[in-house]
């Protein structure tokens, strides 16, 4: 069965390359390991109870077992494809019988070696085509390196942009802001500014999905459950008098339109409007109760 070894390990080289490729710079919502890896994590999380998932572990644990499997099976992948050439196609040290080193755990060896970059040089490849092949490999393995430190780069920074955005609406909620002081130019400015740091959250849901599965501990930090007031500030400034307010606001409305779309098309699935995606956003974020709506705020009617 060593001739299907080859074809197998090609496609799972392939198989990994494309799931690195999607998770990294062209994230969709069609699944892959990284996405099974983090869903499977999250839920788990969730059946040991919520009063453990402050802990945080989910996220990073996830990140850690996709940057793990997509290095083993890299280096598993492209083991199978040296180990039917083995030994004929390979130079060994002296001291080591060729015949006693041509097993998959050898072979494995190899690709291990070759992917870290090490080059030990004690088994080496021979054969044209394989000495071609070996340096793709370490190349493979520069990729991978690059792509968890673009990883690591990219979706903690969107950690921070959603923990400063529930920081920021809680600061306004605990400040007790009133009615009649969003009425004004400087409500204007403060729903413009929501507006514009939920834009910026909806793209990071989309470019960093992994970043829903980090779970935020603090409930001032912790977006699903500040966003339940900024529903109430967006009908709120609806209500206002003031024209820049009514249309600041009614931006507002559609950016939480857009996020909440985003949220149920690639994690909830709730179907519902708005008010129901972020409540179950809010559950299963561990926060059923979100903070109640701004002073004569009222419901958006919405469900």
């Amino acid at each position: 069965m060593t001739w299907f070894a080859t074809p197998l390990g090609a496609v799972l080289v392939l198989f990994i390359l494309r799931d690195v490729f999607h998770t990294l710079w062209h994230p969709t919502r069609h699944g892959g390991l990284s996405r099974l890896v983090m869903v499977s994590l999250w839920w788990l999380s969730a059946r040991l109870g919520t009063r453990r998932r402050p802990a945080g572990l989910a996220g990073p644990l996830g990140m850690v077992t996709v940057v793990a499997m997509w290095a083993l099976t890299v280096a598993v992948g492209w083991g199978l494809v040296y180990w039917p050439h083995m030994p004929e196609d390979f130079s060994y040290a002296a001291g080591l019988v060729p015949s006693e080193h041509a097993g998959p755990l050898d072979a494995l060896y190899i690709s291990l070696v070759t992917l870290a970059t090490l080059g030990l040089g004690d088994i080496a490849p021979t054969s044209g085509w394989l000495r071609v092949l070996a340096p793709m490999e370490a190349l493979v393995g520069f990729v991978l390196l690059s792509a968890t430190v673009a990883w690591l780069l990219g979706i903690y920074p969107a950690l921070a942009r959603r923990r400063a955005l529930a920081l920021r609406l809680s600061h306004v909620r605990r400040s007790g802001a009133t009615a009649e002081a969003l009425d004004s130019d400087g409500g204007a400015v403060l729903l413009d500014g929501l507006t514009s740091a939920l834009s910026t959250i909806t793209v990071d849901f989309l470019q960093y999905a992994e970043s829903y599965y980090f779970h935020d501990g603090d409930e001032n930090t912790s977006l699903p459950r500040q966003l339940g007031y900024a529903v109430g500030l967006a009908d709120q400034g609806t209500a206002a008098r003031h024209p820049d307010v009514r249309l600041s606001a009614s931006v507002l409305r559609r950016a939480l339109e857009d996020l909440a779309t985003v949220l149920d098309e690639r994690f909830l699935r709730t179907g519902g409007g708005p008010d129901r995606v972020f409540a179950a956003y809010a559950e299963d974020h561990g926060h059923p109760q979100g903070p109640g709506r701004p002073p004569g705020g009222g419901g958006s009617g919405r469900s």
